[in-house]
Protein backbone atom coordinates (compact mmCIF):
# COMPACT_ATOMS: atom_id res chain seq x y z
CA UNK A 1 0.00 0.00 0.00
CA UNK A 2 3.16 2.33 0.65
CA UNK A 3 3.57 2.50 -3.46
CA UNK A 4 0.09 3.82 -3.45
CA UNK A 5 0.57 6.20 -0.72
CA UNK A 6 3.65 7.57 -2.92
CA UNK A 7 1.57 8.05 -6.17
CA UNK A 8 -1.73 9.52 -4.60
CA UNK A 9 -1.24 13.04 -6.12
CA UNK A 10 -1.16 11.42 -9.77
CA UNK A 11 -4.06 8.59 -8.63
CA UNK A 12 -6.26 11.19 -7.77
CA UNK A 13 -5.33 13.57 -10.80
CA UNK A 14 -6.22 10.58 -13.15
CA UNK A 15 -9.42 10.27 -10.86
CA UNK A 16 -10.67 13.49 -12.10
CA UNK A 17 -9.68 13.28 -15.73
CA UNK A 18 -11.98 10.60 -16.10
CA UNK A 19 -14.44 12.78 -13.94
CA UNK A 20 -14.60 10.75 -11.44
CA UNK A 21 -16.87 13.80 -9.37
CA UNK A 22 -19.79 14.37 -7.12
CA UNK A 23 -22.87 17.08 -7.62
CA UNK A 24 -25.15 18.69 -5.96
CA UNK A 25 -28.16 20.42 -7.37
CA UNK A 26 -29.43 22.71 -4.16
CA UNK A 27 -31.40 26.21 -4.26
CA UNK A 28 -31.50 26.30 -7.61
CA UNK A 29 -27.87 25.48 -8.50
CA UNK A 30 -25.57 23.04 -9.24
CA UNK A 31 -22.27 22.77 -7.53
CA UNK A 32 -19.95 20.06 -8.51
CA UNK A 33 -16.98 19.08 -6.61
CA UNK A 34 -14.24 16.43 -6.35
CA UNK A 35 -14.87 13.37 -4.88
CA UNK A 36 -11.23 13.30 -3.00
CA UNK A 37 -9.73 9.72 -2.93
CA UNK A 38 -7.38 8.49 -0.27
CA UNK A 39 -4.79 5.55 -1.32
CA UNK A 40 -4.95 3.81 2.27
CA UNK A 41 -7.54 1.12 1.87
CA UNK A 42 -9.79 -0.54 4.40
CA UNK A 43 -9.28 -4.14 4.56
CA UNK A 44 -11.60 -6.12 6.07
CA UNK A 45 -10.47 -9.68 6.88
CA UNK A 46 -11.73 -12.66 4.77
CA UNK A 47 -13.64 -14.34 8.49
CA UNK A 48 -15.00 -10.85 8.93
CA UNK A 49 -16.40 -10.28 5.92
CA UNK A 50 -18.10 -13.96 5.72
CA UNK A 51 -19.80 -12.33 8.69
CA UNK A 52 -20.89 -9.59 6.72
CA UNK A 53 -21.95 -10.96 4.18
CA UNK A 54 -24.02 -13.54 5.46
CA UNK A 55 -26.02 -10.59 7.29
CA UNK A 56 -26.36 -8.63 4.66
CA UNK A 57 -27.62 -11.35 2.33
CA UNK A 58 -30.43 -11.79 5.25
CA UNK A 59 -31.41 -8.16 6.07
CA UNK A 60 -32.08 -7.57 2.17
CA UNK A 61 -33.90 -10.95 1.64
CA UNK A 62 -36.13 -9.54 4.25
CA UNK A 63 -37.02 -6.33 2.78
CA UNK A 64 -37.76 -7.57 -0.70
CA UNK A 65 -40.07 -9.73 1.17
CA UNK A 66 -41.31 -6.98 3.29
CA UNK A 67 -42.14 -4.91 -0.20
CA UNK A 68 -43.55 -8.27 -1.74
CA UNK A 69 -46.03 -8.10 1.58
CA UNK A 70 -46.59 -4.63 1.86
CA UNK A 71 -48.20 -4.10 -1.67
CA UNK A 72 -49.67 -7.04 -1.69
CA UNK A 73 -51.35 -8.96 1.59
CA UNK A 74 -50.22 -7.10 4.25
CA UNK A 75 -49.74 -9.83 6.79
CA UNK A 76 -46.92 -7.98 8.74
CA UNK A 77 -49.60 -5.31 9.64
CA UNK A 78 -52.54 -7.26 10.23
CA UNK A 79 -50.08 -9.81 12.56
CA UNK A 80 -49.25 -6.73 14.24
CA UNK A 81 -45.74 -6.72 13.58
CA UNK A 82 -45.70 -3.27 12.42
CA UNK A 83 -47.99 -0.52 12.95
CA UNK A 84 -50.18 0.54 9.87
CA UNK A 85 -49.32 4.48 10.60
CA UNK A 86 -45.37 3.49 9.92
CA UNK A 87 -46.59 2.08 6.51
CA UNK A 88 -49.16 4.80 4.92
CA UNK A 89 -47.78 7.74 6.44
CA UNK A 90 -44.55 6.92 4.84
CA UNK A 91 -43.98 9.35 2.15
CA UNK A 92 -42.12 6.26 0.58
CA UNK A 93 -45.39 4.68 0.29
CA UNK A 94 -46.79 4.86 -2.60
CA UNK A 95 -50.26 4.22 -3.84
CA UNK A 96 -49.81 3.47 -7.43
CA UNK A 97 -47.84 0.43 -6.63
CA UNK A 98 -50.45 -1.30 -4.18
CA UNK A 99 -50.95 -4.71 -5.84
CA UNK A 100 -48.42 -4.61 -8.59
CA UNK A 101 -45.48 -7.14 -9.05
CA UNK A 102 -42.82 -6.33 -10.63
CA UNK A 103 -41.16 -9.10 -13.19
CA UNK A 104 -39.75 -11.66 -11.09
CA UNK A 105 -40.80 -10.58 -8.22
CA UNK A 106 -37.96 -8.80 -6.87
CA UNK A 107 -37.78 -5.06 -5.59
CA UNK A 108 -34.88 -3.95 -4.24
CA UNK A 109 -32.52 -5.56 -6.80
CA UNK A 110 -29.56 -2.87 -5.69
CA UNK A 111 -29.28 -2.67 -2.07
CA UNK A 112 -26.64 -0.11 -0.31
CA UNK A 113 -26.40 -1.44 3.37
CA UNK A 114 -24.45 1.30 5.11
CA UNK A 115 -22.60 0.04 8.37
CA UNK A 116 -20.64 1.69 10.45
CA UNK A 117 -17.77 -0.41 12.91
CA UNK A 118 -18.07 0.59 16.81
CA UNK A 119 -14.35 0.82 18.49
CA UNK A 120 -15.45 -2.51 20.28
CA UNK A 121 -15.22 -4.25 16.30
CA UNK A 122 -19.27 -4.88 16.67
CA UNK A 123 -20.98 -3.93 13.05
CA UNK A 124 -23.96 -1.85 13.05
CA UNK A 125 -26.59 -1.05 10.09
CA UNK A 126 -27.09 2.75 10.17
CA UNK A 127 -29.42 2.62 7.01
CA UNK A 128 -30.83 0.49 4.08
CA UNK A 129 -30.91 2.12 0.76
CA UNK A 130 -33.14 1.22 -2.01
CA UNK A 131 -34.43 3.15 -4.06
CA UNK A 132 -31.24 4.37 -6.05
CA UNK A 133 -28.26 4.18 -4.17
CA UNK A 134 -25.30 5.41 -5.85
CA UNK A 135 -21.42 4.72 -5.22
CA UNK A 136 -20.29 1.79 -6.20
CA UNK A 137 -18.61 3.34 -9.41
CA UNK A 138 -16.03 4.65 -7.48
CA UNK A 139 -13.86 1.98 -5.67
CA UNK A 140 -14.35 0.20 -9.07
CA UNK A 141 -12.44 3.08 -10.75
CA UNK A 142 -10.35 3.94 -8.01
CA UNK A 143 -9.06 0.21 -8.10
CA UNK A 144 -8.66 0.37 -11.65
CA UNK A 145 -6.56 3.25 -11.50
CA UNK A 146 -4.55 1.93 -8.17
CA UNK A 147 -3.60 -1.22 -10.23
CA UNK A 148 -1.97 1.05 -13.08
CA UNK A 149 -0.51 2.92 -10.63
CA UNK A 150 1.00 -0.02 -8.77
CA UNK A 151 0.38 -3.17 -10.03
CA UNK A 152 2.92 -5.21 -7.84
CA UNK A 153 0.60 -4.09 -5.19
CA UNK A 154 -2.21 -6.08 -5.96
CA UNK A 155 -0.47 -9.12 -7.37
CA UNK A 156 0.86 -9.64 -3.41
CA UNK A 157 -2.02 -8.36 -1.43
CA UNK A 158 -3.89 -10.63 -1.24
CA UNK A 159 -7.46 -9.54 -1.44
CA UNK A 160 -10.42 -10.43 -3.53
CA UNK A 161 -11.06 -8.95 -7.11
CA UNK A 162 -13.66 -6.55 -7.36
CA UNK A 163 -14.09 -6.43 -11.03
CA UNK A 164 -17.06 -8.47 -11.16
CA UNK A 165 -19.45 -6.15 -10.35
CA UNK A 166 -20.40 -5.03 -13.78
CA UNK A 167 -20.84 -8.71 -14.68
CA UNK A 168 -23.14 -9.20 -12.14
CA UNK A 169 -25.46 -5.71 -12.58
CA UNK A 170 -25.39 -7.28 -15.97
CA UNK A 171 -26.70 -10.48 -15.32
CA UNK A 172 -28.77 -9.53 -12.38
CA UNK A 173 -31.58 -6.59 -14.93
CA UNK A 174 -31.05 -9.77 -17.50
CA UNK A 175 -32.53 -12.06 -14.85
CA UNK A 176 -35.13 -9.58 -14.37
CA UNK A 177 -35.74 -8.13 -17.83
CA UNK A 178 -39.08 -8.88 -19.80
CA UNK A 179 -38.91 -8.92 -23.61
CA UNK A 180 -35.90 -6.69 -24.94
CA UNK A 181 -32.49 -4.91 -23.92
CA UNK A 182 -31.22 -3.84 -20.89
CA UNK A 183 -30.72 0.30 -20.58
CA UNK A 184 -29.65 2.80 -17.99
CA UNK A 185 -31.60 5.51 -17.99
CA UNK A 186 -30.03 8.93 -16.04
CA UNK A 187 -31.55 12.40 -15.65
CA UNK A 188 -28.43 13.89 -17.77
CA UNK A 189 -24.96 15.88 -16.77
CA UNK A 190 -26.02 17.90 -14.07
CA UNK A 191 -27.35 15.02 -11.63
CA UNK A 192 -25.10 14.37 -8.50
CA UNK A 193 -24.02 11.13 -9.58
CA UNK A 194 -23.95 11.08 -13.30
CA UNK A 195 -20.23 9.49 -13.62
CA UNK A 196 -21.68 6.39 -12.32
CA UNK A 197 -24.74 6.56 -14.54
CA UNK A 198 -21.69 6.49 -17.55
CA UNK A 199 -19.25 4.16 -16.42
CA UNK A 200 -21.79 1.98 -15.71
CA UNK A 201 -23.06 2.06 -19.22
CA UNK A 202 -20.23 1.92 -20.19
CA UNK A 203 -19.24 -1.39 -18.11
CA UNK A 204 -22.27 -3.29 -18.94
CA UNK A 205 -22.55 -2.58 -22.81
CA UNK A 206 -26.19 -1.10 -22.19
CA UNK A 207 -27.22 1.92 -23.66
CA UNK A 208 -27.01 5.18 -21.57
CA UNK A 209 -30.57 6.64 -22.40
CA UNK A 210 -32.26 9.71 -21.32
CA UNK A 211 -36.05 10.25 -21.05
CA UNK A 212 -35.69 11.65 -24.49
CA UNK A 213 -34.31 8.35 -25.75
CA UNK A 214 -37.47 6.40 -24.32
CA UNK A 215 -40.88 6.05 -25.33
CA UNK A 216 -43.70 3.68 -24.24
CA UNK A 217 -46.50 2.91 -26.81
CA UNK A 218 -48.73 -0.29 -25.87
CA UNK A 219 -48.02 -0.23 -22.59
CA UNK A 220 -44.41 -1.04 -23.92
CA UNK A 221 -41.27 0.92 -23.12
CA UNK A 222 -39.04 1.78 -26.19
CA UNK A 223 -35.23 2.65 -26.84
CA UNK A 224 -35.17 4.68 -29.95
CA UNK A 225 -31.43 3.43 -31.32
CA UNK A 226 -30.13 5.77 -34.33
CA UNK A 227 -28.90 2.76 -36.03
CA UNK A 228 -32.15 0.01 -35.76
CA UNK A 229 -34.68 2.27 -35.20
CA UNK A 230 -37.22 1.35 -32.21
CA UNK A 231 -35.72 -1.40 -29.80
CA UNK A 232 -38.03 -2.87 -27.09
CA UNK A 233 -36.73 -2.41 -23.65
CA UNK A 234 -36.89 -5.19 -21.05
CA UNK A 235 -35.61 -3.81 -17.94
CA UNK A 236 -34.61 -0.06 -17.14
CA UNK A 237 -31.89 0.46 -14.85
CA UNK A 238 -33.59 4.59 -13.45
CA UNK A 239 -31.04 6.45 -11.78
CA UNK A 240 -34.09 9.01 -10.97
CA UNK A 241 -36.48 9.14 -8.14
CA UNK A 242 -39.84 7.93 -7.99
CA UNK A 243 -41.65 11.86 -8.15
CA UNK A 244 -40.17 12.43 -11.51
CA UNK A 245 -40.42 8.80 -13.10
CA UNK A 246 -43.66 9.44 -14.88
CA UNK A 247 -45.44 12.75 -15.25
CA UNK A 248 -48.57 10.72 -16.18
CA UNK A 249 -48.49 9.52 -11.75
CA UNK A 250 -46.31 11.02 -10.22
CA UNK A 251 -45.49 14.95 -10.70
CA UNK A 252 -47.07 16.11 -13.88
CA UNK A 253 -44.09 18.79 -13.95
CA UNK A 254 -41.37 16.58 -14.48
CA UNK A 255 -39.48 17.11 -17.71
CA UNK A 256 -37.13 14.17 -16.90
CA UNK A 257 -39.41 11.31 -16.88
CA UNK A 258 -40.68 9.21 -19.03
CA UNK A 259 -44.95 9.54 -19.83
CA UNK A 260 -46.39 5.80 -19.62
CA UNK A 261 -43.87 4.24 -18.28
CA UNK A 262 -45.65 3.09 -14.94
CA UNK A 263 -48.56 1.16 -17.56
CA UNK A 264 -45.70 -0.19 -18.88
CA UNK A 265 -44.64 -1.71 -15.40
CA UNK A 266 -47.63 -2.36 -14.18
CA UNK A 267 -48.58 -4.45 -17.11
CA UNK A 268 -45.32 -6.73 -16.49
CA UNK A 269 -43.43 -5.28 -19.86
CA UNK A 270 -40.44 -3.80 -18.47
CA UNK A 271 -38.46 -4.67 -15.60
CA UNK A 272 -37.98 -0.60 -13.59
CA UNK A 273 -34.71 -1.01 -11.66
CA UNK A 274 -35.23 -0.19 -8.50
CA UNK A 275 -38.61 -0.82 -8.21
CA UNK A 276 -40.85 2.22 -7.52
CA UNK A 277 -42.36 2.54 -3.78
CA UNK A 278 -38.99 0.78 -2.44
CA UNK A 279 -39.22 3.91 -0.29
CA UNK A 280 -41.46 2.40 2.52
CA UNK A 281 -39.20 0.10 3.32
CA UNK A 282 -36.18 2.43 3.80
CA UNK A 283 -37.66 4.79 5.80
CA UNK A 284 -35.74 5.40 8.77
CA UNK A 285 -38.95 4.90 10.67
CA UNK A 286 -39.35 1.26 9.42
CA UNK A 287 -35.49 0.50 9.61
CA UNK A 288 -36.68 0.31 13.60
CA UNK A 289 -38.52 -2.92 12.53
CA UNK A 290 -36.04 -4.51 9.77
CA UNK A 291 -34.84 -7.14 12.80
CA UNK A 292 -38.95 -8.08 13.34
CA UNK A 293 -38.66 -8.08 9.52
CA UNK A 294 -36.00 -10.90 9.53
CA UNK A 295 -37.93 -13.28 12.31
CA UNK A 296 -41.05 -12.76 10.85
CA UNK A 297 -40.66 -13.60 6.99
CA UNK A 298 -37.43 -15.70 7.50
CA UNK A 299 -37.68 -17.03 11.14
CA UNK A 300 -34.26 -16.45 11.53
CA UNK A 301 -32.28 -14.36 14.41
CA UNK A 302 -30.95 -11.26 12.77
CA UNK A 303 -27.14 -11.70 11.93
CA UNK A 304 -26.81 -7.82 11.69
CA UNK A 305 -27.12 -5.16 14.28
CA UNK A 306 -29.47 -2.12 14.57
CA UNK A 307 -27.79 1.09 15.88
CA UNK A 308 -29.65 1.09 19.64
CA UNK A 309 -33.24 3.11 18.10
CA UNK A 310 -35.67 4.61 19.67
CA UNK A 311 -39.32 5.33 18.07
CA UNK A 312 -40.54 8.07 19.69
CA UNK A 313 -44.54 6.69 18.06
CA UNK A 314 -43.68 4.61 21.12
CA UNK A 315 -44.97 6.17 24.37
CA UNK A 316 -42.18 4.68 26.25
CA UNK A 317 -39.89 5.53 23.79
CA UNK A 318 -40.37 8.74 23.90
CA UNK A 319 -40.28 8.38 27.35
CA UNK A 320 -36.26 7.57 27.09
CA UNK A 321 -35.35 9.68 24.51
CA UNK A 322 -37.32 13.36 26.25
CA UNK A 323 -35.16 12.45 29.58
CA UNK A 324 -31.70 11.32 27.87
CA UNK A 325 -32.10 13.93 24.76
CA UNK A 326 -28.71 15.34 25.55
CA UNK A 327 -26.63 12.35 24.65
CA UNK A 328 -28.94 10.64 21.55
CA UNK A 329 -28.68 11.76 18.26
CA UNK A 330 -31.84 12.89 16.63
CA UNK A 331 -32.68 12.13 12.42
CA UNK A 332 -35.40 13.20 10.59
CA UNK A 333 -37.03 10.79 8.63
CA UNK A 334 -37.32 12.77 5.92
CA UNK A 335 -34.01 13.76 5.31
CA UNK A 336 -30.80 12.15 3.79
CA UNK A 337 -27.44 12.24 2.71
CA UNK A 338 -26.29 13.32 6.31
CA UNK A 339 -29.04 15.87 6.32
CA UNK A 340 -31.30 16.27 8.99
CA UNK A 341 -29.27 14.41 11.86
CA UNK A 342 -28.52 16.92 15.09
CA UNK A 343 -26.35 15.81 18.41
CA UNK A 344 -27.26 16.32 21.68
CA UNK A 345 -24.51 16.62 22.98
CA UNK A 346 -24.51 20.37 20.80
CA UNK A 347 -27.32 21.76 22.14
CA UNK A 348 -27.87 24.41 24.17
CA UNK A 349 -30.62 23.49 27.08
CA UNK A 350 -32.79 25.77 25.32
CA UNK A 351 -32.00 24.26 21.93
CA UNK A 352 -32.81 20.87 23.84
CA UNK A 353 -36.11 22.12 24.95
CA UNK A 354 -37.01 23.18 21.84
CA UNK A 355 -36.29 19.56 20.21
CA UNK A 356 -38.22 17.55 23.04
CA UNK A 357 -41.35 20.14 22.14
CA UNK A 358 -40.61 19.27 18.32
CA UNK A 359 -40.29 15.47 19.30
CA UNK A 360 -43.89 15.18 21.31
CA UNK A 361 -45.38 17.52 18.52
CA UNK A 362 -44.43 15.13 15.62
CA UNK A 363 -43.49 11.79 17.27
CA UNK A 364 -43.30 9.85 13.96
CA UNK A 365 -40.96 12.56 12.04
CA UNK A 366 -37.86 11.41 14.28
CA UNK A 367 -36.02 8.47 15.27
CA UNK A 368 -33.45 8.84 17.92
CA UNK A 369 -30.40 6.50 18.33
CA UNK A 370 -27.52 6.24 21.11
CA UNK A 371 -24.44 7.78 19.36
CA UNK A 372 -21.87 5.08 18.20
CA UNK A 373 -18.38 5.66 18.74
CA UNK A 374 -17.50 4.24 15.53
CA UNK A 375 -13.52 3.57 14.20
CA UNK A 376 -11.82 6.23 13.11
CA UNK A 377 -9.34 5.01 9.67
CA UNK A 378 -6.02 6.35 8.49
CA UNK A 379 -6.10 9.32 5.86
CA UNK A 380 -3.05 10.62 4.12
CA UNK A 381 -3.02 14.19 4.19
CA UNK A 382 -0.42 16.58 3.55
CA UNK A 383 0.68 17.13 6.92
CA UNK A 384 0.67 13.45 7.41
CA UNK A 385 -1.57 10.31 8.73
CA UNK A 386 -4.30 11.42 10.38
CA UNK A 387 -7.51 9.36 11.72
CA UNK A 388 -11.38 10.36 10.33
CA UNK A 389 -14.96 8.80 11.17
CA UNK A 390 -15.61 6.61 7.94
CA UNK A 391 -18.63 4.35 7.46
CA UNK A 392 -18.80 1.73 4.71
CA UNK A 393 -22.07 1.41 2.38
CA UNK A 394 -22.33 -2.54 0.87
CA UNK A 395 -23.82 -3.45 -2.29
CA UNK A 396 -26.15 -6.00 -2.86
CA UNK A 397 -27.72 -7.16 -5.74
CA UNK A 398 -30.36 -9.42 -6.05
CA UNK A 399 -31.65 -11.42 -9.31
CA UNK A 400 -34.50 -13.36 -10.15
CA UNK A 401 -32.31 -16.61 -8.60
CA UNK A 402 -29.69 -15.20 -6.88
CA UNK A 403 -28.18 -12.71 -4.13
CA UNK A 404 -25.32 -11.44 -4.86
CA UNK A 405 -23.16 -9.56 -1.76
CA UNK A 406 -20.29 -7.37 -3.71
CA UNK A 407 -16.99 -8.40 -1.70
CA UNK A 408 -16.11 -4.61 -1.28
CA UNK A 409 -17.63 -1.79 -1.19
CA UNK A 410 -17.65 2.00 -0.66
CA UNK A 411 -15.95 3.51 2.19
CA UNK A 412 -16.59 6.93 2.73
CA UNK A 413 -14.81 9.41 5.73
CA UNK A 414 -15.08 12.44 7.41
CA UNK A 415 -12.67 15.07 6.09
CA UNK A 416 -13.07 17.28 9.18
CA UNK A 417 -11.40 16.02 13.14
CA UNK A 418 -13.89 14.38 15.19
CA UNK A 419 -17.08 14.82 12.75
CA UNK A 420 -19.42 12.01 12.79
CA UNK A 421 -21.17 13.05 9.11
CA UNK A 422 -18.93 11.19 6.61
CA UNK A 423 -21.37 11.96 3.47
CA UNK A 424 -20.18 12.86 0.01
CA UNK A 425 -22.52 15.45 0.11
CA UNK A 426 -21.04 17.08 3.01
CA UNK A 427 -17.93 16.86 2.01
CA UNK A 428 -16.28 13.99 2.86
CA UNK A 429 -14.14 11.43 0.74
CA UNK A 430 -13.70 7.85 0.13
CA UNK A 431 -11.16 5.24 0.30
CA UNK A 432 -11.82 1.52 -1.59
CA UNK A 433 -12.35 -1.50 0.90
CA UNK A 434 -9.96 -4.39 0.33
CA UNK A 435 -11.56 -8.17 1.15
CA UNK A 436 -9.16 -10.40 2.05
CA UNK A 437 -8.84 -13.69 0.24
CA UNK A 438 -8.98 -16.72 2.07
Amino acid sequence: MDSLVRNASSINDMLTRYGVKFGIYKNGRFHEQLFPFDPMARVIEACEWEHLSRGLEQRVRALNAFLSDIYGSRRIITDGVIPPEFVFSSPGFLKACDGVRPPAGVYAHIAGIDLVQAVDKTWYVLEDNLRIPSGASYPLIAREICRRASPSTFRGAGIVDNRAYPEMLSRMMRSVAADGICVVMTPGRYNAAFFEHSYLSEKTGFALATNEDLLVEDNCLYYKDMARGRVRVGAVYRRISDDYLDPLTFLPESLIGIPGIMDAYRAGNVAVINAPGNGVADDKGIYYFVPRMVKYYLGEEPILKNAPTYLPFFEKDRGYVLENLGRLVIKDVAEAGGYGVVFGRDMSASELEGWRERIRREPRRFIVQEVIDFIDLPVQEAQGVVYRKADLRAFVLTGADFVYVWPSGLTRFSRVADSFVVNSSQGGGFKDTWVKAR
